[in-house]
């Protein structure tokens, strides 16, 4: 019986090495050779410091900025560790809510974005994407639409021309990976950081 199970016990514990220690850190290795920024996260550094990252978003909140996606993440209570509550773009726990069309929580959220939305913008249609979240829950992207969708209210908090704003959308759209892959959008932290650039209105 031993003869059978040595050899056994041998496979497990060669798999184990290459699929669990040597594999990854061959492709961690290669990967920061390679695409060094990348492997580091695709960090964004303003002023010498980490103000975060190209594939995470943020939570926007200012008149002064693009908002990003809504994003159904969520958090440990800080008064009942054995509760959650929302916590825009967790990275540490992503996913999107599972709430179904008909849930009476989404409906409702839903409904309160859009009349938010149509009282900074009500001459446009909602892009849908400015009321639902991505399946991750920190999509950093919006799609064009959302974006100028925004223009109006973001030009008027910083008190620049909406054309001067337009521009600076249209200059950071990013196409189709490939030309095939996906659809264009825009990076929200990205825009923000170029608006900062060009203005200092407080």
């Amino acid at each position: 019986m031993l003869k059978e199970i040595r050899p056994a016990l041998a496979l497990v514990v060669l798999l184990t090495l290459i699929t669990g220690l040597v594999y990854p850190l061959a492709m961690t290795g290669l990967a920061q050779v390679l695409f060094p920024r990348q492997a580091q996260g695709s960090l964004i550094e303003r002023d010498g410091k980490v103000i975060g990252s190209e594939l995470i978003g943020q939570a926007f909140t200012s008149d002064r900025y693009f908002h990003g996606r809504p994003s159904a993440t969520l958090g440990p209570d800080p008064n009942d560790p054995s509760k959650t509550v929302p916590t825009p773009y967790n990275a540490v726990n992503s996913g999107a809510s599972n709430l179904g069309p008909t849930n009476k929580a989404l409906v409702e959220r839903v409904q309160g974005d859009l009349k938010h939305l149509k009282a900074e913008n009500g001459s446009a249609a909602v892009p849908i994407d400015l009321v639902t979240t991505s399946s991750s829950g920190l999509d950093p992207h919006i799609s064009p639409e959302a974006a100028l969708y925004q223009v109006p209210r973001v030009a008027r908090a910083r008190g620049v021309p909406e054309e001067q704003v337009r521009q600076m959308v249209d200059e950071l759209i990013e196409g189709r990976q490939l030309g095939l892959i996906g659809e264009p959008r825009v990076n929200v932290l990205a825009l923000n950081l170029a608006l900062d650039r060009t203005s200092t209105q407080p």
